[in-house]
């Protein structure tokens, strides 16, 4: 499994004592597995010992030769459940204090990976991927760990007690003990083996799930809605066949733990009748041939352990592979930006490639020069480099090749955070949460007064659309709440970009979904509203750009004023 090393350790043992989050873990874990390992001996007691007092008592003896296995039998079934309820409490607090661990370090380590390294895999397909895999990998921890755990202790103090009593009956469970490894070895190759494709299987099902309900208005509106619920059909049905495939591995394995069982038991009987009139009383092989049943009935538990370690197996490689990648940008600098707070800076490149992966470019060789408050719109096909070129701006991919400055500093050389904080990002798809409209505007800034929200709603062409809202800045919008239209959204992401007071606006396509009406009247709230700032937009559109000083085909590298276009 993989390990994600959280930020900073918990308190320690004792004075000068520290311990990490992983290693607090692996000890309440453990301690898990032995509280566990008590309350399933337990549980074999309490059968074999019943097994004892009713066999005993049916040779009607003095009440007081039965009151210890009377006391013992109430003993065992009340220790059962306690054990096993503080098991549990320790497993799951655990287990819950490291997942949430883990997500903190793995949402750190995914920020630098964004979005050079992230593939094409879409916001639905990479959160809940990232989400269910650090779910299944602390699961194991509870799934696999305690009950393999418990069963080992299990074993071992059967084994102990049975050989004391009659050695062959000793023997005997501990070679069923032995047998229970090569079966479940079986079956974690079983399940290994179709993991991958079960997981492929989900992923695939979650993406279409979002892909339809995301898009289920234009959908139904051009007539695919019937398509639609094809392809959910279909990736329903290859997630329905891949769990059926490794469902099989693990029905095998429990059916053979069911056959060592019955052999067990029937080697313990064997056992028992040699012993029979000699060392065995009918009490005691009662009490002995009740154990293999028992112990079968623990060991019934462990191919879901399998399923669940096979399980987090997959999901710690798919979390290697994501979260193990070198980040696209260098995160090493270290002097701080000599700019005032809130004043564009000058923006200049210089020869500047880009690529986001292998040696051939994506853009450039570019030279740009741009002004404190100049509008330039980068226009040009697909394909021409001009989201890379926002990436490189917006420090989310470092050069190539060539220079890049902010004011006379060089970028690469600035601290991270500060030369991203010079820039507000828009892009084509803003995301809103299911929340109030006041959180929403404020991840932009935090704590900001409701003023300058309200400032923000009407520079972004909203305040009308505002004032009809029943509940202002704390309606509800996004799911279960006010539904909110394309133009709102882009307009809700203007507003932000806006709130935000960062002196650089980097645009991607942020009308690009919009009907020519809404584009139009969207662009027109942009230019007029982002005063004192630079804005740097990239379309694939050749109309509305009348607000901009300078357009720049990327595809030709030429620029000419806004006004000839």
């Amino acid at each position: 499994m993989t390990t994600l090393e959280p930020r900073q350790g918990r308190a320690g043992l004792g004075p000068g004592v520290r311990q990490t989050p992983q290693s607090h873990t692996s000890r309440a874990i453990l301690g898990a597995g032995l509280l566990g390992g008590i309350a399933t001996t337990s549980g074999i007691a309490l059968t074999a010992t019943s097994g004892w007092l009713i066999v005993r008592a049916s040779q009607r003896p003095p009440i007081l030769l039965l009151l210890t296995a009377i006391v013992a039998v109430r003993a065992f079934g009340m220790a059962r459940p306690a054990f096993r309820y503080w098991e549990r409490l320790r497993s799951h607090d655990a287990a819950l204090a490291d997942l949430a661990d883990r997500r903190t370090t793995a949402y750190e380590r995914l920020v630098p990976l964004t979005p050079a390294r992230l593939g094409r895999r879409g916001r639905a397909d990479l959160l809940t991927g990232v989400v269910d895999d650090l779910t299944d990998v602390v699961d194991a921890q509870v799934r696999v760990t305690v009950p393999v755990l418990a069963a080992l202790v299990a074993s071992v103090m059967a084994t102990i007690v049975l050989t004391l009593l009659a050695p062959m009956a000793g023997l005997v469970i501990a070679t069923m003990a032995i047998l229970t490894i090569p079966i479940l070895m079986l079956g974690w190759r079983l399940e290994t083996g179709s993991q991958q494709a079960l997981l492929g299987a989900r992923t695939e099902l979650s993406r279409v799930a979002a892909l339809v309900s995301g898009n289920a208005g234009e959908l139904q509106a051009i007539g695919a809605d019937g398509r639609a619920q094809l392809w959910l059909s279909t990736a329903h049905g290859d997630l329905s066949r891949a769990a059926g495939r490794q469902s099989r591995g693990r029905a095998l394995a429990a059916g053979l733990l069911l056959l060592l069982t019955a052999a067990g038991t029937i080697a313990m009987t064997a056992a028992i009748l040699a012993g029979v009139g000699t060392t065995i009383s009918a009490p005691v092989a009662a009490l002995l041939v009740l154990t293999p049943i028992a112990l079968g009935d623990t060991y019934s538990t462990l191919p879901d352990a399998i399923r669940a370690l096979a399980r987090s197996q997959a999901s710690a490689l798919r979390l290697r592979k994501l979260l193990d990648q070198e980040p696209a940008v260098s995160s090493s600098g270290v002097q701080s930006l000599k700019i005032a707070g809130g004043v564009p800076p000058r923006i200049s490149l210089g020869e500047m490639t880009a690529a986001w992966s292998g040696s051939v470019p994506q853009v450039g060789p570019l030279d740009l020069q741009i002004q404190p408050g100049t509008r330039l719109a980068v226009t040009g096909p697909n394909g021409c480099g001009k989201s890379t070129l926002l990436a490189v701006l917006a420090r989310a991919l470092d050069p190539a090749s060539g220079s890049y400055r902010l004011g006379e500093q060089d970028a690469q050389s600035l601290d991270l955070g500060q030369a991203r904080q010079v820039f507000a990002v828009l892009d084509d798809e803003p995301h809103l949460f299911a929340s109030t409209l006041r959180a929403n505007l404020e991840l932009a800034r935090p704590g900001a007064g409701d003023p300058d929200l309200l400032e923000a709603l009407e520079r972004a062409g909203l305040a009308q659309w505002h004032a009809e809202l029943g509940q202002g800045l704390d309606t509800v919008i996004g799911t279960d709440g006010r539904g909110v239209s394309g133009g709102e959204r882009a307009r809700l992401g203007l507003a932000r970009a806006l709130l935000s007071k960062r002196p650089v606006l980097l645009l991607d396509e942020p009308v690009a979904h919009l009907d020519h009406v809404t584009a139009e009247s969207v662009m027109g709230d942009l230019t007029r509203s982002a005063t004192g700032q630079s804005v740097i937009m990239v379309t694939h559109r050749r109309a509305g750009l009348a607000g901009f000083d300078r357009v720049i085909d990327l595809s030709l590298q030429t620029s000419e004023p806004a006004n000839t276009v």
